[in-house]
C-alpha cells in the first residue's frame, strides 16, 4: 500500500524550503529551492501520486505559488500564520522546522486556514485595493495644499475650489518660487492621482458583471457601485462564513476584548479581519445617514447614549449584518428589516424626510435570523 504525503513548504521571497512527511512522520524530502516553478514541480514529481495536500505558508508573494501549483493538479491549502501557535520553549527553529511543523498540522487535520481567494477575481479586488490607495494619496496632497494656504497666506479655500485651481491662478497666489514650487506640486499630483482613481473605477466597473451579489448591494441606501463591488470582492465566497456574527467580526465591525466577571481585562488583535471591509461599512454607514433617515435616527439614538464613534460603528455593524443576508439570500435591503417600523414618519420609504420616532426596541428577523440593534 502506498503511502501518503504531507508537504510543507516555508515560501520566502527568493526561495521556498520544502519538507515532505509521511503518514509515519518519517522525515522523506527536505529541500530549499529557487522560486521557480519549474524546479519546485521537479521536487514534488516523485511524490506526484502519493500527496495528499502542500501547505503554503500565506506571504506577501504566495499568489504565483499556490497558482501554478494548483493548476498542476495539487490541492493547496493556505496556512494562516496568526492563527499558528508553536511551543515557546523551543531551542531551535528554522525554515526547515517550520517546513515541517506545517507538514505535520496538516496530517493531523488541525491547521488554520486561510482564504484562497479566486484568481479570476483576485485581479479585480486588488485593483480596487489600488484605486483606494490612489484616493488616499490625493487626498494627502490636497490637505497638504490646504495647510500651505493657511500658513503662508491665511487663505482658506475648498476642496472644490481647490481642485479647478490652474497654473495661472497659482502664479498670481504665490509671489515666492519654492512657494510656487511646493503648491504646483501638490495640484499636480493632487490631480494625477485623482485621474488615475477614475480610470481605475472605469476599469473594474466592466468587471461587475462578475459578482451578481454586486446589485444585490447596491439597493442598500449609501452604498455605490464602487463601494458595493468593493465589499463584494473583499467578502469572496458567503458560504465560508458559517454565522452572521462570523463576518461582522471578519469586518471588524464586533469589539475586540477580554473579560473576566463582568470586568474589561484588556483587548485582543483589532487588526483581525479585513481592513478593507472595515473601511467600506464605514464609508456605508456615514453615506447611509444621508440617504435614509431610519438610518439616521438609528445613529441619533445611539449617540444620545454613547459618543459618534461608537454609534458610526454601531451603524456600520447592522449593515454588515444586513449585507451578509443579502448576498446570502440573495435578498434586496428592507429597511424595516434592519432598523424596525416606523412609529411616526413624514412619508414612506428611505427617500422620505427624517422619521419622526421609530419603534425604540425593534425585532425583526433577516433571513433566519432574529436581528437586534
Amino acid at each position: 500500500m502506498q503511502k501518503e504525503h504531507y508537504i510543507g513548504m516555508d515560501l520566502h521571497s527568493n526561495n521556498t524550503y520544502i519538507g515532505i512527511l509521511d503518514q509515519d512522520d518519517k522525515r522523506v524530502f527536505a529541500k530549499r529551492a529557487k522560486n521557480k516553478i519549474g524546479e519546485i514541480l521537479k521536487y514534488l514529481q516523485p511524490f506526484q501520486n502519493s500527496i495528499s495536500g502542500i501547505v503554503v505558508e500565506s506571504t506577501f508573494n504566495w499568489y504565483w505559488l499556490v497558482d501554478s501549483l494548483m493548476d498542476a493538479g495539487y490541492k493547496l491549502h493556505l496556512a494562516h500564520p496568526p492563527a499558528i501557535t508553536q511551543y515557546k520553549g523551543l531551542k531551535h527553529q528554522d525554515d526547515k522546522h517550520s517546513a515541517f511543523f506545517l507538514a505535520k498540522l496538516l496530517k493531523l487535520n488541525i491547521l488554520p486556514e486561510g482564504y484562497i481567494f479566486p484568481k479570476e477575481d483576485r485581479h479585480i479586488r486588488d485593483l480596487l485595493r489600488k484605486r483606494s490607495d490612489m484616493v488616499r494619496s490625493s487626498t494627502r496632497y490636497l490637505l497638504s495644499f490646504k495647510s500651505l494656504l493657511n500658513r503662508n497666506l491665511s487663505i482658506s479655500m475648498s476642496s472644490n475650489d481647490i481642485k479647478k485651481l490652474t497654473e495661472a491662478k497659482l502664479e498670481q497666489m504665490f509671489e515666492n518660487k519654492h512657494l510656487l514650487f511646493t503648491a504646483k506640486s501638490n495640484v499636480f499630483a493632487m490631480r494625477y492621482f485623482l485621474k488615475n482613481s477614475k480610470e481605475i473605477e472605469k476599469e473594474v466597473l466592466k468587471a461587475a458583471e462578475l459578482k451578481p451579489e454586486f446589485q444585490i448591494l447596491t439597493t442598500t441606501p449609501g452604498i455605490g457601485k464602487i463601494l458595493g463591488l468593493t465589499i463584494a470582492l473583499e467578502t469572496g465566497n458567503m458560504n465560508r462564513f458559517d454565522k452572521v456574527g462570523n463576518y461582522a467580526s471578519y469586518c471588524r465591525a464586533v469589539a475586540s476584548e477580554r473579560s473576566s466577571n463582568n470586568k474589561r481585562k484588556g483587548s485582543n488583535n483589532r487588526k483581525n479581519g479585513n481592513k478593507y471591509l472595515a473601511w467600506a461599512f464605514l464609508e456605508a454607514a456615514h453615506k447611509c445617514r444621508r440617504f435614509c433617515p431610519q438610518a439616521e435616527a438609528f445613529y441619533k439614538r445611539k449617540t444620545a447614549k454613547t459618543n459618534k464613534i461608537v454609534a458610526i460603528k454601531a451603524l456600520a455593524h447592522k449593515l454588515a449584518r444586513a449585507c451578509f443576508y443579502m448576498m446570502k439570500d440573495n435578498v434586496e435591503f428592507d429597511v424595516e428589516k434592519i432598523f424596525g417600523t416606523p412609529v411616526k414618519t413624514l412619508s414612506k420609504g428611505c427617500d422620505s424626510k427624517p422619521v419622526l420616532a421609530l419603534d425604540p426596541k425593534p425585532k425583526t428577523s433577516i433571513g433566519n435570523t432574529v436581528v437586534q440593534p
